[in-house]
């Protein structure tokens, strides 16, 4: 298992406790200082099941210069999904956090207690 964080979050901190308090056996990734290649997004994604829409941090300063929340110039849909994803590999920051990929293959946003229950359970 694999837990992408930024120290400076507390929900990635909050997760962390409760990976420590279960004695789980993960690896960190800081994903600021070791940024995820467009590849390496795209498998994330297709774990979580999500777009990378889904897990943009649209409220950041670098979504706002990039204009994100513009859906003419960024639209959510499969013509845009290379964009987005160029776009988070660029500007990491925009990437929600923390992610977990549990061991059956799968992925979770685990920004409350109970995904990260459910990535341990997996």
């Amino acid at each position: 298992m694999e837990i992408w964080i930024n120290p400076a979050c507390s929900k990635c901190r909050s997760a962390l406790s409760v990976l420590d308090a279960e004695d789980a056996d993960y690896t960190v990734r800081r994903y600021l200082d070791d940024v995820p290649t467009e590849d390496e997004i795209r498998a994330v994604l297709d774990r979580l099941g999500l777009e990378p829409w889904d897990i943009t941090r649209t409220q950041e300063q670098d979504a706002k210069e990039l204009g994100l929340s513009d859906r003419g110039a960024w639209p959510r849909d499969a013509s845009a999904r290379d964009r987005w994803i160029t776009a988070l590999a660029g500007h990491p920051k925009l990437i929600q956090r923390p992610i977990i990929t549990a061991d059956d293959g799968t992925a979770v946003v685990a920004r409350s207690e109970e995904a990260v229950r459910d990535a341990l359970s997996r």
